[in-house]
């Protein structure tokens, strides 16, 4: 991801939106969209929504096992791997 994102007001969106998409497919770079000067809305591409959603779904689960070790709550180990490996079939 390059580290200043591509922002352009709606009214661009409007005039060409087939072109903008196919610009976040090709590029898989967020593009932030702007209404009277102000940023209200993000187009990412499909596959990085995808992705982003799968990695977040992982850090919850990260998440809730630091809550359960501090608990005192364990797992067997086979549970554990038969978890991620249902995680990684899904992705």
């Amino acid at each position: 991801m390059s580290a200043v994102p591509r922002i352009i007001p709606i009214s661009d969106l409007r005039q060409d939106a087939a072109g903008i998409i196919k610009g976040i497919g090709d590029s898989r770079e967020p593009v932030v969209i702007t209404q009277r000067g102000r940023a209200t809305a993000v187009l990412v591409s499909a596959q990085s929504y995808q992705q982003t959603q799968h990695e977040l779904e992982i850090l919850k689960i990260l998440a809730r096992s630091e809550r359960e070790i501090e608990e005192g709550a364990t797992h067997d180990m086979e549970s554990v791997f038969a978890e991620a490996d249902e995680i990684l079939q899904r992705s």
